[in-house]
């Protein structure tokens, strides 16, 4: 099947399903997530490597259940996407049944200094970002999809608020540089795994994840603050969260700031750990010597 039809294919089925209310197109994630349980694919498969690297001290029973309900997250994730994307935002927004924490966000704009928010691949990370932008000008970086049939709806939807949408490039991180110094939002998704050359391995729940310096050098360079936050799903909508970064994020010791990235990444996580994408190979690149974890055996 070339790319083109695949591209026109998925646009008529995101269209589809995002005619459907969030109740609807939720109920039908939860479907297509059980169905990747049940055929045992490659999410099941990288989540539970990652859960028993991450969380050693769970029984493996615990981890199963937590693997297979984070695919099914994951899932739900895509179907309210198309959702969220095809209603108005007033809609959407309806649909935030609280907001936590958000003064900590308030209290960083107030020192007019830039504020980079740091948003983790928990929850639904799509209305977070939309919302974000309601609250001041916000500028993100975006990777283009391969079938570009998709990308004028994808922009559609993350651009309703006015986020602005910059290419992840040197053109994207002067344009990130620019709104931190201008005292506005910049947000970045901090658990993305970089190139070699754009991140230095730091712990993440304790094994070592090549992490992006990206934040670091953000911070180095505008002064800026940093809040995280991510969009969590409960009953009748969402609950977007803010919670605070550790004081080391600022160090000029860019292994002692990679950590307290990553241990932020990690609290928020703790809110919602079924909500991860645990499916993400973020331990694909290991230290020099060490082979694939992810590479499946026979």
């Amino acid at each position: 099947m070339t790319l083109d039809i695949k591209g026109r294919l998925a646009v008529a089925a995101l269209k589809l399903v995002g005619k459907l209310p969030l109740r609807w197109s939720r109920r039908l994630g939860w479907l297509f997530g059980q169905l990747a349980v049940l055929t045992r694919g490659d999410s099941l498969y990288i989540s539970r490597i990652n859960l028993a690297l991450c969380y050693p001290g769970k029984s493996a029973g615990e981890r199963e259940k937590l693997a297979r309900r984070s695919v099914i997250n994951t899932a739900m994730t895509g179907c309210e996407v198309a959702t969220i994307w095809h209603q108005p935002w007033s809609r959407s927004e309806d649909q935030i049944v609280r907001v936590r924490n958000q003064q900590l966000l308030c209290d960083r704009v107030d020192e007019k200094r830039g504020v980079l928010v740091l948003m983790p691949h928990t929850g639904n990370w799509e209305i977070f970002g939309m919302y974000l932008a309601t609250l001041g000008p916000c500028t993100a970086l975006y990777a283009p999809p391969k079938i570009t049939a998709l990308d004028p709806l994808i922009r559609a939807g993350r651009e309703a608020t006015g986020i602005q949408m910059m290419p992840t490039d040197v053109r994207g991180v002067r344009a990130l540089l620019k709104a931190l110094k201008a005292g506005d939002i910049a947000m970045v998704l901090p658990d993305q795994e970089p190139d070699t050359s754009g991140g230095d391995f730091a712990p993440f729940f304790g094994k070592p994840a090549l992490t992006m310096t990206l934040a670091h050098n953000l911070i180095r360079r505008t002064g800026c603050r940093c809040v995280f936050g991510f969009g969590k799903r409960v009953s009748g909508g969402f609950e977007l969260i803010f919670l605070p970064a550790e004081q080391a994020i600022y160090s000029e010791e860019q292994k002692v700031s990679l950590a307290a990235l990553n241990r932020g990444v990690e609290a928020c996580i703790a809110e919602a750990p079924e909500q991860y994408q645990w499916e993400y190979k973020r331990f694909r690149q290991q230290p020099e010597g060490k082979s694939s974890i992810y590479k499946k055996k026979g």
